[in-house]
């Protein structure tokens, strides 16, 4: 009695070697916002710098707790952290949807 199986079909290199895009989490829009996130990010740590004074013994209260170091970068760093965070659950469009 010979007993009949049934072969399973070769998966070639050039099968496996194809991605099309839905294959990645992310798409090109997805890294573009992201990038812009980052960049709001830096522009936050950027307004904080400065302040310094010259002199060691003088003490600038006004502009080291300044409207933009405290207030306007914090709101560009926070804000760029949830601009991150919504590029990457933003679901990439299908071939369809485009």
């Amino acid at each position: 009695m010979a007993t009949t199986q049934k072969k399973q079909p070769a998966v070639t290199a050039k099968k496996s070697a194809e991605k099309s895009p839905a294959d990645f989490a992310l798409d090109k829009r997805n890294y573009k916002l992201i990038a812009i996130g980052f960049g709001a990010m830096v522009l936050g740590y950027i307004l904080m710098i400065g302040g310094g004074s010259d002199d060691p013994e003088v003490f600038n209260g006004g502009e080291l707790f300044s409207f933009r170091r405290i207030t306007l970068s914090t709101l560009f760093i926070v804000g760029g952290i949830l601009f991150v965070i919504y590029a990457i659950m933003k679901k990439p469009k299908t071939e369809k949807e485009a």
